[in-house]
């Protein structure tokens, strides 16, 4: 069976080479600029062999130095000019493409910043890289060495062709009897070179993926001993990619000594029938030297077409993946008819929610991961959300802020379903501290602020200070302004969640939900992080996703799921005398982490 991209890149060409082309309409000015500089050169540069020609037949037999300076000098000149005009076409086509792939990049960046979270849970990340790199960069080859100089070399062949019939249209005949031969040699070469990069880039891309999943993972990796296992992975995979460009080396090693020799009869050729009509004086000396410079010119074009050619196919192979990623259909996203919020109170109704990640299975039945959820939470409440690992409890708090729809039912926010609002206008109003923090590059203030400027210093103080987290960040040397590495490796793990309930507390959220926030963290810590819990759940809806019971006993209601359903409800004290599920639950697991803790799980 087909995989998508298989089965995208036997529909595609034309169409690819159109949308490629769209995106320099905004930059014809560029286009057409090189386009007029290069004709002037490549035209210069066919008129260096009528120069030599004339100053053979008109200078040198005769025997006249002067006129020889004449056109020694002009040569030079003519050189000197071809310089100037080569130099603008490189300027101008190096600018325009670097534009293009700025918007390319920029584009497909911003598309992929919006898409929906299940399209991430399916494509590794480093397939998604390559795109943005790799693939993009691929596309600036065609821009600035391939689509001008393309037509370039058409345009000096034209050119040459038309001085070589104006000098002798016999020893154009002669010079061109090799055409058919190499015309076959590039249909050949064509063929092969083609399938080569598309498996290319589809290895180049299995390669990077491998990458950045060692990299990041590289703590596993030697915590478990799997440096071995893994470098002989990623040599199996180095292997392929080295294999399929040393299969492209091979076909460019036949086909440039192929046409170099096609060339090399094709002069012989010319001195041998030119030879014989200059001995007739059916033609000059002077014409014959010009012919011969002719036919290395004629040539030279024919065999860079091999290099546009391959810039070609690497280019396409790359838009192609390129635009299959831009038309991957954002299924998260406003209706064109979005209704305006009407109320910010934070009461969240699930109303016989059913929830599947993956396609319905051969016999038409969905993987429920959530099924048949029905629950009301009010205004202000506090919930908790318990269950063992896999009961949905995740998948449950990412259908609130519509990072995924539901398959049936619907989740009303303020009565109004989530699926008939904007997006980012839904979102605005919640804000959630997962169990594992991400921080970016850059400084503890910006990774509060997350790129809103309204968001002031003072500000984001006062919100570490509300949640008792101004201690650690006196300590750091440059405070707020202390810089983070990436995922914030040099910060423990209860820093990076202070700076996640800070993050949170700043925008002022109306509903807020906290995944697994004191798990594995030091005792101090979670002391600390509870107390932030408090002040952060004052005056707005709470969903805490629990695993400490610390974090849930004091709640208002506890909601127990098991195999995506609600199986029990009520508060700490009224399930456990009920001696069900969550009561077998905290025997298990609460009870002997209450004894452990002692007075710590006592506010």
């Amino acid at each position: 069976m087909l995989t998508a991209e298989e089965a995208y890149k036997k529909n595609v060409d034309l169409k690819t080479v159109r949308r490629i082309f769209s995106y320099v309409r905004p930059y014809k000015l560029y286009l057409w600029g090189s386009f007029f500089l290069l004709m002037i050169g490549q035209t210069l540069s066919t008129y260096r062999p009528r120069i030599v020609q004339e100053a053979v037949d008109k200078a040198i037999i005769p025997g006249l130095p002067d006129d020889l300076l004449l056109y020694t000098l002009l040569f030079i000149g003519l050189i000197a000019a071809e310089f100037g005009f080569q130099f603008g076409v490189i300027y101008v086509t190096q600018k325009m493409g670097q534009r293009i792939v700025f918007d390319i990049r920029t584009g497909l960046f911003e598309h992929v910043e919006r898409l929906h979270l299940q399209f991430f849970d399916r494509n590794p990340v480093g397939r998604l890289i390559t795109r943005l790199t790799s693939d993009v960069e691929s596309l600036n080859e065609i821009f600035t060495s391939g689509m001008v100089y393309l037509f370039g070399d058409v345009f000096l062949l034209l050119i040459i062709f038309a001085f070589m019939m104006w000098l002798s249209p016999f020893l154009t005949l002669v010079t061109l009897a090799i055409l058919p031969l190499v015309f076959t040699l590039s249909l050949i070469f064509k063929k092969y070179i083609r399938e080569v990069y598309q498996e290319i880039r589809v290895r180049l891309s299995a390669l990077n993926t491998f990458l950045q999943e060692n990299i990041v993972g590289i703590t596993t990796v030697q915590l478990f001993n799997r440096q071995r296992s893994q470098q002989e992975k990623f040599s199996r995979l180095n292997g392929d990619l080295a294999g399929s460009h040393i299969r492209s080396v091979f076909h460019y090693a036949w086909f440039y000594p192929a046409v170099n020799l096609s060339g090399a009869v094709a002069v012989g050729l010319l001195i041998w029938f030119g030879a014989g009509a200059w001995l007739e004086q059916k033609t000059t000396l002077g014409t014959l030297i010009a012919f011969i410079q002719y036919t290395q010119m004629f040539f030279r074009p024919i065999q860079d077409l091999s290099d546009k050619f391959n810039i070609y196919q690497s280019a396409m192979a790359s838009a192609e993946r390129i635009f299959l990623l831009m038309d991957t259909e954002n299924k998260i996203k406003t209706p064109d008819k979005a209704l305006p919020i009407l109320s910010t109170a934070g009461r969240i109704q699930f109303d016989h929610v059913f929830f599947s990640y993956a396609e319905p299975q051969a016999d038409g039945t969905p993987e429920w991961v959530l099924r048949d959820v029905h629950l009301e939470i009010a205004p202000y409440e506090k919930v908790a959300l318990v269950g063992a690992t896999g009961s949905g409890k995740t998948t449950l708090i990412h259908l609130i802020g519509r990072y995924y729809d539901v398959t049936q039912g619907r989740i009303l926010i303020d009565y109004q379903d989530v699926r008939s609002l904007d997006v980012y206008a839904h979102r605005s109003r919640m804000a959630m501290v997962p169990q594992d923090v991400f921080l970016f590059s850059g400084t503890i203030l910006d990774n509060i602020r997350m790129g809103r400027p309204d968001i002031s210093e003072k500000r984001a103080a006062e919100a570490l200070r509300m949640i008792g987290a101004e201690a650690f960040i006196a300590h750091l040397p440059g405070g707020l302004h202390e810089p983070v590495q990436e995922r914030g490796s040099t910060l423990s793990a209860g820093q990076r969640q202070l700076i996640a309930l800070a993050r949170a507390l700043v925008v002022n959220p109306k509903i807020l939900i906290l995944d697994e926030a004191t798990s594995n963290i030091d005792t101090e810590t979670e002391r600390i992080i509870r107390r932030a819990i408090q002040t952060l759940t004052e005056d707005r809806t709470t969903i805490i996703v629990a695993h400490r019971l610390s974090t849930i006993r004091h709640m208002q209601k506890v909601i127990v799921l098991h195999k995506g359903q609600i199986r029990e409800m009520g508060t700490h004290e009224q399930l456990l005398s009920q001696g069900g599920l969550y009561a077998r639950l905290y025997e298990l697991q609460y009870k002997d982490q209450e004894k452990d803790n002692g007075t710590v799980n006592e506010l």
